[in-house]
C-alpha cells in the first residue's frame, strides 16, 4: 500500500463534478435543462428512509387470507392489494412517474423474505454510513403489528431452521454466503416483448393457456391453473397501479395554473391510461411502460436484487427513429425523457438487510444495469443514436443509479468505444465494459439458442443471461482463499479452533505440492456440494411459498409452461456460485509450491507458524515471499498456470451440478464487496497478506501484486478460458493525467480491444489517483459526489466504510498503459 502523503496534490480538485468537467454555469447542478437539474438535485440530496407501508398492507392481507387460496393465487391477490392501496406519488416537474415507496427514496420492507427486528431498525437509523431513517412511531407499529405475525414464517427463518449442521459450520466460518437468506433470488433482465404487448394481451394469452389445460391427462394441470390465475391477477394489478397515477395526474391538472405544467400532467394522464394495459405507441410510452413493469417486479417481491431493462437503447430505438422521422419527437425531448428515467431509478435505494449484515454499511445501489450497444438478435451492430444519448446522460448526471455498461463487439464502431472512454475518464466508474464476442459463446455453451444469447447480456454486476427468457439465480459467494486456509489446518477454522470441514491431513506431512493441491481440491468439492445441497432446498422454498406471479408474466415461457419464474417456468433456468479471491489463492499456492516444495528454503511448519501469528516478528520472511514469488497478474506462466488449474477445478466442482429445475449450476468470478467480508473472516495467508485484510476481487490480481502493468494483467487473465464461466470481473485503476488527450483516450480503447480480442469477458476502470482518495477522506464535504468503481457497481466514496475505502486505495495505481 502506498503511504499517505500530504505533499501530493490531488489530480481531481475539490468540489468539481469529475476529472475533466467544465464549470457548471447554473446555481442548481448538473443536467441538460432546469427541469433535470431540479430533479437531479432533489434525488441527490434526499436522504433514504424506511417505509413500513408495504409491510402493513401485506401483513393485514395475509392475516385475513392466508389458507383461503392456493399460494400463487394468494401472491397475485397480495400484489393486487399492494397496487390498490400503496401511496401514489407524483412530484413537481416529473414526466416519468411512479415510486416503489410513498415518496422518492422511501424504501419498503419485505417481511415475507426477511423480517427486520426492532434492533435492526435502530442500527439502520443510527449507523454512520448509508443510514435509513425511520420514526420511533413506525418502529413501534412494526413491533406490534408486523413482527409478531411473521415470526417463524419469513423465508429467512424457514431456511435457517432446516439447514444441516455441516452447512451451518461452513457458513458461519465464512466459507460461503447465501444470497437467498436475505432477499428474493434472481438477477433479472427483460427483452423487447413489453414494447409489443400490453398487460391486456398477456391476460388474453394466460386465459388461452388456462383453456388448454388437460385435467384428464396432465397431473400438473391444477397447479398450472393456480399459477396462471395468479399471473392473470397480477396483470390486472399493475394496470390498476397505472390508472391510479392517471387519476392523480388528472386531479393535479384540474387545479394547475401553469399552462405548460397542466399540459404535461394531461400527457401523463394519457400515457398512464394507455400503458401498461396496452403496448406503447411512442418513445414516451415505451419508457413509462418499462418503468411500471420495473416497479411491479420490485414491489411484488424483489428484496435486494437486480431488475433491468436489458438492451434499453435497442428497445427504444424503433420508437425514436419513427417519431424523429414523423416530426413528433426531437432529440432533446428524447434526452429529457431518458434523463427523467435515469433520476427515477436513482430514487430507489436497495432495501437494507437484517441481522449482523445490517450492522455493516452496504450500498444504496440496487444494481439496475442499463446495457448499451452490443449486438442485435440477428447479430448486427446494436449501437444507435439512442446509445449515444444515454452516454451523454451518464456523463452529465453521474448519479449512483442506474448502473450502466457498454457492450463492445468486433462489430461495434470505434466512435462508440471512444465516446464511452470519454465518459469513463471522468472518474465515476461508469460505464463498465463487456465483450459480446465472449459472453455469447458462454451462453451457447450453457445451451441457449444463438438468437437468445445475442439478445442477452449483463443483468447486474458481471453475470450474463438470456434477457426475458431466463431465471439466473445467484446463490452466493464462495471464499476460495478460505478453502486453502481450511486445508492448511486440516479442516479446522484457525480463527475459532473449531473443526468446520472434513479432515484432509496435516500439511506438514505432505511430501509434494501435488499432495497439498489434492487436499485443497478435496475440501473444495466437499464445500461446494454442501452449498449446493442447501441452495437446492432454498429454491424449492421459494417455488412453494413465494412465487413471483407478476415477474413470471414477462419472462418466456412461464405462461406456456404454466409455471412460475422460481419453479422452472422460464425457457432457461440457471444457478450460479460466485467464486472470489482467485488472485489470493493463486499467490498463496505459488508461495507454497516455490518456497516449500521446490526451493525448500522454508518448511511448511515455518510458513504455518508465521501465518498463525500474522507474520509478527517475521517481516523478513514476509518480504522474502512478497518480493521473490511469482504472483498472478504479471504474465508469469508459473503463477498463471496455478490460476488456470484453480479456475478449472472450480469449474469442475460447480459446472453441471443439477439444480431443482432440470438444469444446472455454473460458476462466475464475482465478488461485489464480499472479498472485504471474506478477508475479515480469515487470518493471514501464505502470500504475505495480513489477517483480516481484503482478499482479491473477482479475477483481478491481488492488490499491489500486478507490478508489470495492465498489458501483463490482461495476458494473465486471458490464459483462463473465460467462456467456461458465466462472467469474470477485472478491476483496473489509472491516473486521470493519463487520459487528458484524445490519443490517450484511444490508448484506453485499444487496451479494451486487446483484452477482448484475447478472450476477456469484462473490464472496468477507476480513473482516480490515490491523493484524491486521501483528500476525500480528509475533506468529505469537498468530494460529496466522488463515485468510484467498487466491484460490479459504483458507489459514493464517502458513503463507503473505511474497509471498502481502503480496498479501493490499495488497488494498483497504473501510471502508464
Amino acid at each position: 500500500m502506498k503511504s499517505k502523503s500530504v505533499f501530493i496534490q490531488p489530480e481531481r480538485p475539490a468540489s468539481v463534478q469529475g476529472n475533466f468537467y467544465q464549470p457548471i454555469n447554473n446555481n442548481i447542478g448538473p443536467g441538460m435543462n432546469e427541469r433535470i437539474q431540479k430533479l437531479r438535485k432533489l434525488s441527490f440530496e434526499t436522504e433514504p428512509t424506511l417505509s413500513i407501508e408495504r409491510a402493513l398492507i401485506q401483513t393485514k392481507f395475509y392475516k385475513a387470507n392466508f389458507g383461503k387460496y392456493a399460494i400463487p393465487v394468494l401472491r397475485g391477490l397480495n400484489f393486487l392489494e399492494l397496487c390498490k392501496q400503496k401511496s401514489i406519488y407524483l412530484g413537481n416537474d416529473e414526466l416519468i412517474v411512479g415510486e416503489r415507496g410513498p415518496k422518492p427514496k422511501a424504501v419498503p420492507t419485505f417481511p415475507e423474505l426477511t423480517c427486520h427486528s426492532v434492533e435492526d431498525f435502530h442500527v439502520l437509523n443510527t449507523r454512520e454510513m448509508q443510514r435509513y431513517t425511520i420514526s420511533k412511531k413506525d418502529i413501534t407499529t412494526y413491533k406490534n403489528e408486523v413482527i409478531p405475525y411473521w415470526k417463524g414464517k419469513s423465508m429467512r427463518e424457514r431456511i435457517f431452521s432446516h439447514v444441516p449442521k455441516q452447512w451451518s459450520k461452513l457458513y458461519e466460518a465464512g466459507l460461503f454466503t447465501e444470497f437467498m437468506e436475505q432477499r428474493a433470488p434472481g438477477h433479472t433482465a427483460l427483452d423487447g416483448k413489453i414494447y409489443k404487448k400490453g398487460m391486456l394481451d398477456f391476460k388474453k394469452e394466460i386465459q388461452q393457456q388456462i383453456n388448454r389445460l388437460d385435467f384428464l391427462n396432465d397431473p400438473e394441470a391444477t397447479d398450472k391453473k393456480e399459477q396462471l390465475e395468479g399471473m392473470k391477477i397480477s396483470c390486472e394489478a399493475v394496470i390498476i397501479f397505472a390508472e391510479r397515477h392517471a387519476d392523480l395526474a388528472e386531479k393535479l391538472a384540474n387545479v394547475e395554473t401553469d399552462s405548460k405544467r397542466k399540459q404535461e400532467l394531461l400527457k401523463i394522464v394519457e400515457v398512464c391510461r394507455w400503458v401498461p394495459a396496452n403496448a406503447p405507441r411512442n418513445f414516451y410510452e415505451a419508457i413509462q411502460m418499462y418503468w411500471f413493469v420495473h416497479l411491479g417486479t420490485i414491489t411484488e417481491l424483489n428484496g435486494w436484487d437486480a431488475m433491468n431493462p436489458g438492451h434499453f437503447d435497442q428497445h427504444l430505438t424503433p420508437f425514436y427513429e419513427k417519431e424523429l422521422a414523423e416530426g413528433t419527437l426531437t432529440r432533446e425531448e428524447a434526452k429529457e425523457l431518458l434523463s427523467c428515467f435515469w433520476i427515477k431509478v436513482n430514487n430507489h435505494p436497495a432495501p437494507p438487510k437484517v441481522g449482523i449484515t445490517a450492522k455493516e454499511s452496504g450500498t444504496y445501489n440496487d444494481f439496475t444495469n442499463i446495457n448499451i450497444g452490443g449486438v442485435k438478435r440477428d447479430g448486427s451492430d446494436g449501437v444507435s443514436e439512442v446509445s449515444y444519448i444515454m452516454l451523454e446522460i451518464v456523463e452529465e448526471l453521474h448519479v449512483l443509479q442506474p448502473g450502466n455498461s457498454v457492450h463492445i463487439s468486433s462489430r461495434t464502431p470505434d466512435r462508440f468505444l471512444k465516446e464511452a472512454c470519454k465518459v469513463i475518464r471522468q472518474g465515476h466508474g461508469y460505464p463498465s465494459i463487456f465483450n459480446p464476442d465472449v459472453y455469447i459463446p458462454e451462453m451457447l455453451r450453457q445451451g441457449k439458442s444463438l438468437e437468445d444469447a445475442r439478445e442477452g447480456g449483463c443483468s447486474g454486476c458481471i453475470e450474463v443471461g438470456a434477457f426475458g427468457k431466463e431465471a439466473y439465480i445467484l446463490t452466493g459467494y464462495l471464499n476460495v482463499p478460505k478453502i486453502i486456509e481450511i486445508t492448511l489446518n486440516n479442516g479446522v477454522n484457525p480463527l475459532t479452533g473449531k473443526q468446520v470441514s472434513i479432515k484432509t491431513g496435516d500439511p506438514r506431512d505432505f511430501k509434494s505440492y501435488n499432495e497439498l493441491y489434492e487436499a485443497f481440491k478435496t475440501q473444495l468439492n466437499y464445500i461446494v456440494n454442501q452449498k449446493i445441497l442447501v441452495s437446492n432446498y432454498i429454491d424449492r422454498m421459494f417455488a412453494k411459498y413465494s412465487p413471483a406471479t407478476f415477474l413470471s408474466v414477462v419472462i418466456d415461457d412461464c405462461i406456456t409452461n404454466g409455471k412460475d419464474y422460481y419453479n422452472g417456468g422460464p425457457r432457461y433456468n440457471t444457478n450460479y456460485i460466485q467464486c472470489t479471491g482467485l488472485g489470493t489463492v493463486t499467490d498463496s499456492l505459488s508461495t507454497l509450491k516455490k518456497h516449500v516444495f521446490e526451493k525448500k528454503n522454508f518448511s511448511m511448519d515455518i510458513i504455518l507458524k508465521a501465518v498463525a501469528k500474522n507474520f509478527e516478528g517475521e517481516e523478513i520472511l514476509r518480504q522474502t515471499i512478497i518480493n521473490n514469488t511469482p504472483f498472478y497478474g504479471n504474465d508469469d506462466d508459473y503463477a498463471d498456470s496455478i490460476a488456470l488449474q484453480v479456475y478449472n477445478d472450480l469449474f469442475d466442482a460447480i459446472d453441471g451440478k443439477p439444480n431443482t429445475k432440470g438444469e444446472s449450476f455454473h460458476l462466475n468470478m464475482l465478488s461485489t464487496t464480499c472479498h472485504v467480508y471474506f478477508g475479515k473472516v480469515m487470518g493471514a495467508t501464505p502470500n504475505g497478506r495480513l489477517a483480516h485484510k481484503s482478499i482479491s476481487d473477482g479475477t483481478s490480481p491481488s492488490h499491489g501484486c500486478d507490478t508489470n502493468g495492465p498489458s501483463a494483467v490482461i495476458k494473465s487473465l486471458t490464459k483462463i478460458d473465460q467462456v467456461k464461466s458465466g462472467g469474470t470481473l477485472l478491476n483496473q485503476r489509472f491516473l486521470p493525467s493519463l487520459l487528458k488527450r484524445d490519443e490517450d483516450i484511444m490508448k484506453l480503447g485499444n487496451l479494451v480491444r486487446s483484452y477482448f480480442a484475447l478472450g476477456g469477458h469484462h473490464i472496468q476502470f477507476n480513473i482516480v489517483d490515490t491523493a484524491t482518495l486521501y483528500a476525500a477522506q480528509e475533506n468529505p464535504e469537498d468530494y460529496k459526489d466522488l463515485l468510484v468503481r467498487m466491484a460490479g457497481y459504483s458507489d459514493y466514496f464517502n458513503d463507503m466504510n473505511a474497509d471498502l475505502q481502503q480496498e479501493v486505495i490499495d488497488r494498483t495505481e497504473n501510471e502508464s498503459f
